[in-house]
């Protein structure tokens, strides 16, 4: 029987996992999908918390991650860098008294 890991030390072992959805996703009209944001999305959306699964559980989240969940997570992604960025600009526009 497979050990239970923290699903984060499963990385090495579900990469070709990861990479055959990120082609999957590039195939439905998501060209910048990459392996690094599949599992960060993963990690973000479906694994809160990293708790520990089975090597086929991790698998079988990654092969069930909807398109829907994946748009979801980039544009939240998007909206956070805007206004992490937003305030990096503003503070670099004043000017020091």
């Amino acid at each position: 029987m497979e050990p239970y890991k923290r699903v984060g030390l499963w990385k090495k072992e579900v990469a070709p996992v990861t990479k055959s959805k990120a082609e999957e996703f590039k195939l439905l009209g998501y060209p910048r999908a990459t392996e690094t944001e599949i599992w960060n999305c993963l990690m973000s959306k479906v694994w809160k918390g990293e708790p520990e699964m089975r090597l086929h559980q991790v698998v079988q989240d990654i092969f069930h991650l909807s398109s829907h969940t994946y748009t979801s997570y980039l544009t939240v992604e998007a909206y956070q860098n805007d206004d992490l960025l937003a305030s990096i600009e503003a503070l670099n526009q004043t000017e020091p008294e």
